[in-house]
């Protein structure tokens, strides 16, 4: 490829509406182009790279045994009526209507669609296990789309779907994808790690993200220092606290005029905040919950939702907690509260003793409370805060938290949704038999934007080898003055090429800064200049990506060093 007939126009601005780094190079390199909100164009160069993560996705899946088709972006209601989620999914799922009034939207994954084809071309269980996938663009209408491709409306994906007819198959090709994602990114060349994760709105049983690990990236990860456990904070476990210290403190009142968070508590008494409990109010199916945690503790929203009757709680309003408490909030507790409210209380504050809580008087906090003397003993115990650095890991480590973009995810669906849509295949003995299934994406178009924010320097993208659009580029000094010059680079470029290096030719005879200045920026691996000085004495310049200096190399030392580096 020769970039005077290449399509590049790249940018020394930053967009003032870019945010994150990838957001920011992607726009400066002209690799994107925004067309509306959370919507972009993909510009050739952005296309290269982008074909590249999909070559890698598609090899390994296809090694993996998957077989690759391609189902219809557009959806009609009647399947997401069939699973429930036509209105679950919720405003991320967008609808229209064709001519005939008839409904659709436009997917945002392909559940539905999948198990649709199962009921009508696998009837039986010699058909099984088989893992369909495709690589197709989705659609969800996120509410404030933001940092370019990494949360974009439209995006490009690879989603798999496998079935089975027992558990332990479903479990076997779960961990079959788990190897594939694994290789998937370690040939892209991502420092990465897979995680526990929360099924979310997709459902399920055992769930998995892939994160790329950046300082920039949305997802708190918690991993453990004594072994390979790691999980996203959504869903990680510490150790479980020790047996509950004996009571030493009486019951006090104490005075808290304007003291109404953990926090100014525990400074006006002067005691470690993870003496305070903080009481959070919440409305259940089944009435009024205070949900109880450390002050030094975050509720995990999604730990609370999993404690039975809790599945769909909001917090409740103030004149809800006025209503059973008899307090404003900021000064509520448990104490005296049994039979009254219901009590679910996190597994730390259940081992506390000699702790404090509001006294659901205004003003007022009481200090020295103790279970089953000043309260009765909870009603229900659970894991319902998020871990914290420092905390015991379940393996005997030590709890550590990192950032990370998620970029992949495998589930086991389980049977959700071929009993939803009476997908069937008949078993051995001739008896229907539902399906057990599997669900595994990589967002292909994220991995980009993931990959930038975790390779890129002050100059621009340092793309890790296999997705970088072309692995060499020959810049040419002033081609014009000395026909010799372009002579050699045009030899050079056309033995790269032939060598399998995937070479690009600057042949724009632009000045030496600008032209560099274009190559770090677009991230090119490698850098070879071709120059009248070089050839007089028989070296060209060469400069690799990550390096600090330039070296001059004769042919042969610079062909040995780029297929050493391949």
């Amino acid at each position: 490829m020769r970039l005077s007939q290449f399509h590049l126009h790249t940018s020394k601005e930053t967009p003032a509406d870019a945010e994150i780094v990838s957001h920011q190079l992607m726009l400066r390199a002209g690799m994107v182009r925004k067309l509306a909100a959370g919507i972009y164009t993909w510009s050739p160069l952005g296309l290269r790279v982008l074909r590249k993560v999909e070559a890698i996705v598609r090899e390994e899946m296809n090694a993996a045994g998957a077989i690759e088709l391609l189902m219809p972006s557009v959806q009609p209601k009647e399947l997401w009526e069939e699973s429930g989620r036509w209105q679950k999914f919720g405003g991320q799922l967008l609808k229209l209507r064709d001519r005939k009034d008839a409904w659709y939207c436009v997917g945002p994954t392909h559940e539905e669609v999948i198990t649709d084809l199962a009921r009508n071309e696998l009837a039986s269980y010699k058909q099984l296990p088989v893992n369909f996938y495709q690589i197709q663009t989705k659609f969800r209408d996120e509410i404030r789309p933001r940092f370019g491709v990494m949360r974009a409306r439209e995006f490009l994906m690879k989603d798999a779907y496998s079935f089975h007819l027992t558990d332990a198959d479903l479990d076997r090709e779960y961990r079959n994808m788990h190897a594939a994602y694994t290789r998937i990114f370690a040939r892209l060349g991502l420092k990465f790690r897979a995680v526990q994760a929360d099924s979310g709105a997709i459902g399920g049983d055992a769930s998995q993200e892939f994160h790329v690990l950046a300082d920039s990236g949305e997802d708190a990860i918690a991993f453990s220092t004594g072994s390979d456990y790691a999980a996203n904070v959504e869903t990680a476990v510490a150790a479980a606290p020790g047996p509950r210290a004996v009571a030493a403190e009486e019951l006090r009142k104490v005075e808290t005029p304007t003291q109404r968070t953990c926090e100014d508590v525990a400074a006006l008494l002067g005691i470690p905040l993870a003496r305070t409990v903080k009481s959070i109010a919440v409305m259940a199916d089944d009435g009024f919950v205070l949900a109880l945690v450390r002050g030094d503790h975050g509720v995990n929203e999604i730990k609370l939702a999993k404690v039975p009757g809790l599945a769909d709680y909001r917090m409740a309003t103030e004149a809800e907690i006025l209503a059973h408490m008899g307090s404003e909030p900021g000064f509520l507790g448990p104490v005296g509260m049994r039979g009254v409210v219901r009590v679910v209380a996190d597994r730390e504050v259940a081992a506390l003793a000699d702790f404090v809580v509001g006294a659901n008087e205004a003003g007022y906090h009481l200090a020295g409370v103790n279970w089953g003397r000043d309260l009765p003993e909870v009603e229900t115990v659970a894991d319902i805060r998020n871990v914290v650095a420092g905390d015991r890991a379940e393996d005997g480590g030590e709890i550590r938290i990192a950032r990370g973009i998620e970029v992949g995810h495998v589930f086991q669906l389980g049977r959700r949704y071929a009993e939803a849509m009476d997908c069937t295949v008949l078993d051995e003995t001739g008896k229907a038999a539902v399906p057990a299934m599997g669900c595994y994406g990589i967002g292909v178009s994220r991995v980009v934007a993931a990959a930038i924010e975790q390779n890129h320097d002050d100059a621009g993208i340092l793309w890790p080898e296999p997705m970088a659009p072309w692995q060499v580029a020959v810049c040419v000094i002033n081609p014009k003055q000395n026909p010799s010059v372009i002579e050699a680079a045009e030899a050079l470029y056309r033995e790269l090429q032939a060598a399998g290096i995937e070479t690009v030719l600057d042949d724009r005879g632009l000045r030496p800064g600008p032209m560099f200045a274009d190559i770090e920026l677009i991230g090119i691996p490698h850098r070879v200049v071709v120059s009248e000085r070089g050839l007089a004495a028989g070296t060209f310049e060469y400069r690799a990506r990550s390096a600090d200096a330039s070296e001059n190399l004769d042919r042969s030392a610079l062909f040995a060093r780029l297929h050493g580096n391949r």
